[in-house]
């Protein structure tokens, strides 16, 4: 899928990305101050935020150009 990205568009989904990845460390963050901890929930949670951040390593290789030393 991002193989055939140009960089305007992984720039736009780095932002998407980044977003989520906010989105979820709040909710995450919610969920355990609400005192009604469902942790199978925040575990799902925990594990998407990680295939995010994941992404995002990924896409940010691809913005930086390969330096042969």
């Amino acid at each position: 899928m991002a193989a055939a990205l140009g960089t305007h568009e992984i720039e736009l989904r780095l932002g998407s990305l980044r977003e989520e990845h906010r989105d979820l460390d709040a909710a995450i963050l919610a969920l355990l101050g609400s005192g009604s901890i469902d942790q199978l929930q925040v575990a799902r949670m925990k594990r998407r935020k990680l295939r995010i951040k994941d992404e995002i390593q990924l896409l940010e290789s691809r913005l930086v150009p390969d330096i042969i030393a």
